[in-house]
């Protein structure tokens, strides 16, 4: 291999083009991460199919939670404003509902912060 094409190999920048050949670059990729289980969505908080249809909307930053139990301190994430979700259940006691997103993510979320969306009848 040529001066040349060793400096452009090393650099990242692809290989020089050797006369009448076409230039070649060299692919930088990230280094391999493996997540943690906490990384993981439980099989019983994903619904399939996803929903195509949603009755709801969340108005605000959410968190939420994939235990139906009392919500740990901790939640396992946060859905955005604005993220349209189907109600399936809300709790009797307490001021929690479970809802599915457009991915199919089932969870429990504080109820006060879903609203209704407007649906048309005609």
């Amino acid at each position: 291999m040529s001066r040349e094409r060793k400096r452009h190999a090393k650099t990242g920048r692809g290989a020089a083009p050797e006369e009448g050949q076409r230039e070649q670059y060299v692919v930088s990729r990230p280094d391999v991460t493996v997540l943690g289980a906490e990384a993981l969505v439980p099989r019983d908080n994903v619904v399939r199919p996803a929903p195509n249809r949603f009755s709801h909307v969340l108005e605000q930053d959410q968190p939420y939670w994939f235990d139906r139990a009392e919500p740990h301190p901790q939640p396992d994430g946060v859905l955005a404003a604005g993220t349209p979700v189907v109600v399936l259940r809300e709790e009797e006691e307490g001021e929690q509902c479970r809802v599915v997103t457009g991915s199919g993510l089932y969870v429990s979320v504080d109820r006060a912060s879903v609203g209704r969306l407007p649906h048309d009848d005609g």
